[in-house]
């Protein structure tokens, strides 16, 4: 029988040690996801180049090898303010922790020690590849008439494939996405302008690498660097000067809700956005500003940005 490829389950789990499976359950640890692709061995071939009187190939060896998993989960609270998000535990593994109020919000952050990982289950009909010591990266993207999206990249531990039947998921925690509109996304700013927003991303540019040693392999995060685009409907020079801004060095202000009813909100936040060159684009007719940022840690350090779901 083949293996159907609609039929895929990812589960993934917070590791109390890391590269020690926690074994996440279908029940517990599902995560909703679309645009899911893995590569099952990255990097580890050696070839011998074998010098001989006579064409052909020489073998590859295998050495060290990591798991590469790529995927997208919407943007969209627990449900309930105050109780994380299913997809929490892969955000602390981007290199964000979590404050969590009772009954009110969990605000994530970035921080620069202490990186917490997942184990991730990929499980294809059957065939379970079981991915520990998982850190990754994560891009943030709200676009108008779109499902604002988390994207993800992991690097993991290579483990050995199985037959293992799939889990029963649960998906209790990932509830009905909004789309981004005005009725939706309730609040924009960028330095202080509140603009006609068509998108914003935003990538934390993580540095991920995976290493291999004789005695040990894992994956750490080794940087950070937050960047991103906003593109907004261009104002005059007298209603925002973005021109001005990028070409000053005071930093601004970044803020952005999206949802409305307690349990749906994302909140956006920052104080140290660093404009780059605006540059001029046109929609239908309609002349539009593209915004490259930078957000910029203060001296306290691990501040750049917030995202709340409240």
């Amino acid at each position: 029988m083949p293996l159907l490829q609609r039929k895929r389950v990812l589960l993934a789990k917070t590791e109390a040690t890391y590269g020690t499976d926690p074994t996440p359950t279908g029940a517990a640890n599902a995560i909703l996801v679309t645009n899911m692709k893995i590569e099952p061995i990255v990097g580890g071939q050696v070839t011998r180049d074998l010098v001989r009187p006579f064409l052909g190939a020489s073998e590859n060896l295998q050495g060290e090898r990591y798991v590469q998993i790529t995927f997208d989960v919407e943007i969209q609270g627990s449900g309930a303010a105050g109780t994380e998000p299913g997809f929490g535990p892969l955000l602390k593994a981007c290199g964000l922790g979590v404050t969590t109020v009772a009954a009110t919000s969990n605000t994530y952050a970035p921080v620069s020690s202490a990186f917490s990982s997942v184990t991730l289950y990929y499980n294809v009909d059957g065939v379970l590849h079981k991915i520990t010591g998982a850190r990754g990266n994560v891009k943030f993207n709200f676009a108008v008439g779109k499902i604002p999206l988390m994207s993800f990249t992991f690097k993991g531990l290579y483990n050995a494939p199985t037959d293992t039947a799939a889990p029963s998921p649960t998906y209790t925690s990932f509830k009905t996405p909004f789309v981004a509109t005005t009725a939706n996304t309730t609040s924009f700013s960028i330095f202080g302008f509140s603009g006609n927003l068509q998108m914003i991303d935003f990538d934390f540019g993580n540095t991920v690498d995976y290493m291999a040693m004789i005695g040990t392999e894992y994956v750490q995060l080794a940087g950070r660097n937050i960047t991103g685009t906003a593109v907004i409907e261009a104002p005059t020079i007298t209603a925002k000067d973005f021109f001005g801004a990028a070409a000053g060095s005071t930093l601004g202000t970044l803020a952005l809700t999206h949802g409305t009813a307690a349990g749906s909100r994302a909140v956006v936040a920052s104080s140290t956005l660093d404009v780059l060159n605006p540059t001029y684009a046109e929609d239908n007719g309609v002349v539009m500003l593209s915004i490259p940022f930078v957000l910029v840690p203060s001296t306290a350090g691990n501040d750049e940005i917030s995202i709340a779901f409240t």
